[in-house]
């Protein structure tokens, strides 16, 4: 089935909210409907537990679909309403690696945009001394956050640079046409050149 996210968006947009429906799309199990639900959810309704309910189900995903649905709850809801930032920013160390993901994710979007935050050096600290043991799913957001780190704070470029270098996550991936590498010493020098830093 080849369904376009602009698609998903524009019926989620007829739609509008409707978190009953949601719920009733997400039971189905199938990727599109819930990614339908997501945009259609009432972020008010999402308690720590019914988020750790939907969690759970994401992880019974293959893991591309599973990225991809936890990704989209987090961009689409959980960033959205300061209750629920409160839960995914006491994510760090959760046993779940989604959740984990879902911290390491919102501090790289934090900064996705050139806002300077006050804590990357001691995020940076951190990146520095779990990525190498982490789950995948969690290195890759905890690489784009020292990413984004390394891109607009000059002060901590070459730390970055050689984070990359050290760990050599990303070094052989092949990227689209257009696409930024993942590799720290490429995704830096890249990004910095694009914004003329």
């Amino acid at each position: 089935m080849n369904t376009k996210l602009g698609d998903l968006r524009t019926i989620a947009k007829d739609i509008k909210q409707d978190h009953g429906l949601a719920m009733e799309f997400w039971a189905t199990g199938v990727f599109f409907a819930r990614q339908l639900a997501i945009l259609i959810m009432d972020k008010r309704q999402l308690s720590e537990q019914a988020i750790d309910d939907l969690i759970n189900d994401i992880n019974q995903h293959e893991n591309n679909e599973k990225l991809q649905l936890i990704d989209w709850l987090m961009a689409n809801q959980l960033m959205k309403d300061k209750r629920t930032i409160a839960f995914l920013t006491s994510w760090e160390n959760d046993p779940s690696s989604l959740k984990r993901r879902i911290y390491w994710y919102y501090q790289a979007r934090l900064r996705w945009m050139g806002k300077i935050q006050p804590d990357s050096e001691q995020l940076l600290f951190k990146i520095e001394k779990k990525i190498e043991n982490e789950e995948p799913e969690v290195q890759w957001a905890m690489n784009f956050t020292a990413g984004w780190i390394g891109v607009y704070e000059k002060k901590y470029q070459d730390r970055c640079v050689a984070l990359g270098e050290k760990t050599g996550l990303y070094k052989e991936q092949m990227v689209s046409k257009g696409c930024t590498p993942d590799y720290l010493p490429e995704f830096i020098a890249i990004e910095r050149k694009k914004r003329k830093l």
